[in-house]
C-alpha cells in the first residue's frame, strides 16, 4: 500500500531522468494526471498520456536539452504527515521566477503565479525547477 502516491511519482520521474528514460508508466490518477498536464504547460515534459487497461496508467514523455534533463530539481513540499498550506500572499516564489511550485486550491491544480493572479492560496503540493 502506498502512503503517498504524490512523492512516488515524483520519484518516478527523477530517478527516470539520472537513467535517461524516454517514457515512463505510473498508475493513473486524477491528481497525478493535473500535475503533469501542469509540467505540460510549463514545458517541463514533452507529452502526457492516459492508456486504458484494467489499470490504467499515466504514460509521461520526458524532455531533456541535450544530455541535461529538463526537471534539475522535483521536489514534494506538502507531506502526508506535514501539510503545507499558504495563502495567496504567502506563496514561494521559486528561484526567483525561474522555477515554480504546483498549489492544490479550491480550484483546482494551478501554479503559484496562477493562484496569486486569482487571490486564492491553497495547499503547496511541489516545486519544480
Amino acid at each position: 500500500m502506498m502512503t503517498d502516491p504524490i512523492a512516488d511519482m515524483l520519484t518516478r520521474i527523477r530517478n527516470a531522468q539520472v537513467a535517461r528514460k524516454s517514457v515512463i508508466e505510473i498508475p493513473f490518477s486524477k491528481v497525478k494526471f493535473m500535475i503533469g498536464k501542469i509540467l505540460l504547460a510549463q514545458s517541463y515534459i514533452t507529452e502526457i498520456s492516459k492508456v486504458e487497461g484494467p489499470k490504467p496508467v499515466l504514460a509521461i514523455v520526458l524532455k531533456y536539452h541535450g544530455k541535461a534533463p529538463a526537471i534539475t530539481s522535483i521536489k514534494r513540499e506538502s507531506k502526508p504527515g506535514h501539510r503545507v498550506y499558504r495563502r495567496a500572499e504567502e506563496l514561494p516564489n521559486i528561484l526567483n521566477g525561474f522555477g515554480f511550485a504546483i498549489v492544490s486550491t479550491s480550484q483546482g491544480m494551478m501554479t503559484v503565479k496562477e493562484a496569486k493572479e486569482k487571490g486564492i492560496g491553497g495547499e503547496v503540493v511541489c516545486s519544480i525547477y
